[in-house]
């Protein structure tokens, strides 16, 4: 191999180590090591799905790519929801109130009735609902150790899976965000 070619390697590996170390994943501090590393991957996605929407307009928000789809307003609201039902579920050891599940839990399910219901709000009613149901998540998790995220909640299924579920969930629906968004009208 060329003595530029070994150069240009060395740098580019350089700058992949130095990026990479940049991006570190560590505990947010004031929790647990493995709660707090769940919160940093939590917040992480929030805030990039938020700097992704933060700005559509009505028509964007309710955007409809064929009849099968989702909003992009539905999407945000059915993290709401699925955040909300797992932080009262496991943070607060109860079920639903029907105030609850009337405004946060609407998108528990995407499918067509739920769209009708979904339409009108502007981005920041759902960006305003999952800050909401996020303070009560951090709050929650503030006050379990370890020791209970990594217990059973039932037979085959702990605590850190749940959450795990919640963080990978948004994942998800992130890159489903960027399609629709993609598909917007030019």
């Amino acid at each position: 191999m060329c003595s530029s070619k070994k150069i240009f390697l060395v740098v580019l590996s350089l700058t992949f180590t130095t990026l990479n170390a940049q991006n570190m994943v560590e505990p947010t501090p004031g929790y647990t090591t493995q709660i707090g590393v769940m919160v940093f991957m939590l917040e992480d996605l929030k805030d990039r799905i938020t700097e992704q929407v933060k700005d559509l307009n009505q028509a964007q928000t309710d955007f409809l790519f064929d009849e099968n789809a989702n909003s992009i307003g539905a999407l945000v609201m059915h993290l709401v929801s699925t955040e909300a039902y797992y932080y009262i579920e496991t943070l607060e050891g109860r079920q639903w109130t029907e105030d609850e599940r009337t405004r946060l839990g609407l998108a528990g399910e995407l499918n067509a009735e739920t769209r009708e219901k979904l339409k009108g709000y502007p981005i920041q009613h759902y960006l305003d609902l999952w800050d909401e149901v996020r303070e009560k998540t951090l709050a929650g998790l503030k006050t379990k150790d370890d020791e209970w995220f990594a217990s059973s909640l039932e037979e085959g299924l702990d605590y850190h899976y749940v959450w795990y579920h919640v963080m990978e969930h948004s994942a998800n629906h992130m890159g489903q965000i960027a399609l629709v968004k993609n598909r917007l009208p030019k």
